[in-house]
Formats: structure tokens, C-alpha cells, sequence
């Protein structure tokens, strides 16, 4: 809901430079710069996010439980991914500058840059979106509750996710070893869940493959 703005206001503001304002950076080639109604008051039920990625990089699996998401590709490439709660079908959105991706609300998804230099601007129905990441539920979860519910080996669980300390936002984290970022970035897309109309083969990133 759109909160009472007195547009004759001496504090009114039109324009705010979106670098004043950042919301994770990993390096100086992937991070993130946000804008909400906390930095330009006159924005009404609207954000943003400005986000610029090299190629492997990810926005780590998460949702925003109070907001959808529309993703709009500036430069680069990346595949926008989501797993749609009703068909329980993991979904790859690749997209290229002049195109977009949907995420509704509260929708588990996640990005990957398939290109370096890759800008995404990610466009929210909030003023002030809601970022709820896969890492905080991973190393928040007690891992004897996961391992109980799930039929997991608990000793294994918590040496599995001993190395995530923190939310990671974008990862892979910088001390994650070369061995270990090839083997968790190599994915087979599923022929059946890309977006229908896009091309008709294509190898994008590293390992990374889809068919339509």
C-alpha cells in the first residue's frame, strides 16, 4: 500500500544515485545495489535491486515472501531459475539483454550469470523487499532436526554444512577451491522446463547446457 507522500515537501526527493546504497558485494565484479523507499521517499509500492555478476556467478537459491520479482537482463546473460510450488517442476529461464524473467511471490529461485560482465536490475511489487536465503535456513536449521526429518546421517550433515557461517547472498564463497566450483557449478537443464520459443540448443557458462 502506497503511504501519503506531500509532494510539496522541502524533503522530497526524485533521483538518488543507487551506488550509495549497497546491499552485498562479494568482489568488486559481483555485487549488489538496492533502492527501496527508505532512500527515495517519493517511490511509492516499487524497488530494485542492481545487480552485476562474472560468468559462474549465482544470487544464491532464495524467495521474497512479501514481493514478486521481475528480472530485466541489461548486459551479459544469465538463467533465471525457479521451482514452481504447484507443478513441483524446477524451471530455467535463460535471458539476454532486452529480456525478462517473472519470479512470483514467494517463490524459490535463484540466478546465474552465464556471461561475464552480466547486469540484471531486479524490479519488486514492495517498497522494501524481502530477501530470505537458502544459506540461513541451511546453517539456521539444527542439522539433527534435518538429519532426523530427512533420514540423514547427522555427523555427515554438519561437516557438509560446517563451511556456510554466514549468509552468502552470492556465491560461490571466494575461499571456495577451484575443484569444488567446477564440480557445483556442471548442470544439465531439463528439456522439458525451459521457457518454450528460446533457441533450440545452446552451451552457456561452464557445464552449463539446456535443450528446448
Amino acid at each position: 500500500m502506497n503511504s501519503y507522500m506531500d509532494f510539496t515537501s522541502p524533503d522530497v526527493q526524485f533521483t538518488y544515485d543507487l551506488s550509495n546504497n549497497p546491499f552485498f558485494k562479494k568482489d568488486q565484479n559481483n555485487y549488489i545495489n538496492s533502492l527501496s523507499i527508505n532512500q527515495l521517499n517519493t517511490l511509492g509500492n516499487v524497488s530494485l535491486m542492481d545487480i552485476y555478476l562474472s560468468k559462474s556467478n549465482v544470487i544464491e537459491p532464495h524467495y521474497h515472501q512479501n514481493a514478486t520479482e521481475l528480472v530485466i537482463c541489461i548486459t551479459g546473460a544469465a538463467v533465471v531459475s525457479l521451482i514452481n510450488p504447484f507443478t513441483k517442476q524446477l524451471i530455467h529461464l535463460p535471458i539476454k539483454p532486452g529480456q525478462v524473467a517473472n519470479v512470483p511471490q514467494g517463490w524459490w529461485h535463484y540466478e546465474v550469470a552465464t556471461e561475464d560482465k552480466t547486469h540484471l536490475i531486479a524490479i519488486f511489487d514492495a517498497p522494501v523487499p524481502e530477501f530470505i536465503g537458502g544459506s540461513d535456513l541451511l546453517r539456521l536449521t539444527p542439522a539433527s532436526i534435518l538429519a532426523h526429518t530427512y533420514c540423514l546421517d547427522e555427523a555427515e550433515l554438519q561437516d557438509v554444512l560446517a563451511p556456510i557461517t554466514d549468509t552468502v547472498v552470492i556465491g560461490p564463497p571466494n575461499n571456495c577451491s577451484p575443484a569444488k566450483k567446477e564440480t557445483r557449478t556442471e548442470q544439465t537443464y531439463n528439456t522439458a522446463q525451459v521457457r518454450p520459443g528460446s533457441v533450440k540448443q545452446q552451451t552457456i557458462g561452464n557445464g552449463w547446457n539446456y535443450r528446448v
